[in-house]
């Protein structure tokens, strides 16, 4: 990739890593379908006024928001809210690079070589190590599933994405974020109910609406636009798994922000994970390399 792709992954891993410990944040004061419910509100109004619908289906509109957006956030912040650790999260969502990697090899014929299979294994062994070595109570196996049904429904969300092509990703995320917030809505009403929206809504601090800012604007306006742009320049098996870097920055923020702490078999896991990540990466580019030393050694 050119660096200026470079540079824009790393604003997207730096905004998606510190994503997580403003969820966390925003969910001490916003129940969390009401708290999905804002952020995609202060997506959409009053962007779509300013900006231009793409000339896309409404279907692949719809599609979008019901995946990278409904799907994603309904139970990655439901699973944070029952209780899974920021850090953690920020972890085990990453495993949609593999969900991605797979979607795209079944529905778009992509080339899934070796070292794509190799990396998922390896990470997903340093997903059980991470899932075995919780301490009770500190990791709600419910947290923990809920979070890699986040990360399907986003691995989906990119593969839409990747499937419109060319697009302006600015005008998907903002039109796409239309799809969400009645959903959202009703489901607050339905499982957090009246009295606690409007309670809620009395209640928030200027920290709580910082959370919703930061949760709308930079996580999902910048990080998605970059994020989608991304994936249209490039194989989804290269950039899906440079979100694996955003643990690095989840667990390094939700240990100096929230005093949150993991075992060592859950750290020895997210060793494990970032080996998967390092295979799916430059595995094919170092069998090549290898291969042609030897050729020139005979």
């Amino acid at each position: 990739m050119p660096l200026k792709d470079w540079l824009a992954a790393l604003v997207v891993v730096t905004a998606w890593g510190l994503n997580f410990v403003v969820i966390k944040i925003g969910l001490g004061e916003v129940p969390p379908l009401l708290l999905g419910a804002l952020r995609f509100i202060c997506v959409a109004f009053p962007a779509i006024f300013f900006i231009r619908r793409p000339p896309l289906p409404w279907r692949t509109i719809v599609l979008y928001g019901l995946t990278i957006s409904l799907g994603q956030f309904v139970f990655l912040f439901t699973a944070m809210y029952v209780g899974m650790p920021a850090g953690l999260a920020s972890l085990v969502l990453q495993s949609q690079a593999f969900f991605t990697v797979l979607i795209a090899a079944l529905l778009l014929g992509e080339a899934v070589r070796w070292p794509n299979v190799l990396g998922m294994a390896v990470a997903v062994a340093g997903l059980v190590l991470i899932e075995r070595g919780a301490a009770p109570g500190s990791m709600p196996v419910l947290g923990f599933l809920l979070t890699l049904a986040a990360a399907l429904s986003w691995a989906a969300g990119n593969i839409v994405a990747k499937s419109a092509g060319k697009v302006d990703m600015l005008g998907l995320v903002v039109w796409g974020a239309l799809i969400p917030p009645l959903p959202f809505l009703a489901l607050s009403w339905l499982v957090e109910g009246p009295e606690g929206i409007r309670a809620s809504l009395a209640g928030i601090s200027h920290v709580g609406i910082l959370s919703v800012a930061y949760l709308a604007l930079v996580a999902t306006i910048v990080g998605y636009v970059l994020w989608g742009r991304l994936l249209v320049r490039h194989p989804a098996s290269k950039v899906a798994p440079l979100s694996l870097l955003v643990p690095v920055v989840g667990l390094l923020s939700s240990a100096w922000f929230l005093d949150e702490r993991l075992a060592p078999v859950q750290w020895l896991g997210g060793l494990v994970v970032m080996l998967g990540l390092a295979v799916n990466v430059f595995g094919q580019r170092l069998a090549l390399a290898l291969k042609g030393r030897a050729r020139g050694l005979r």
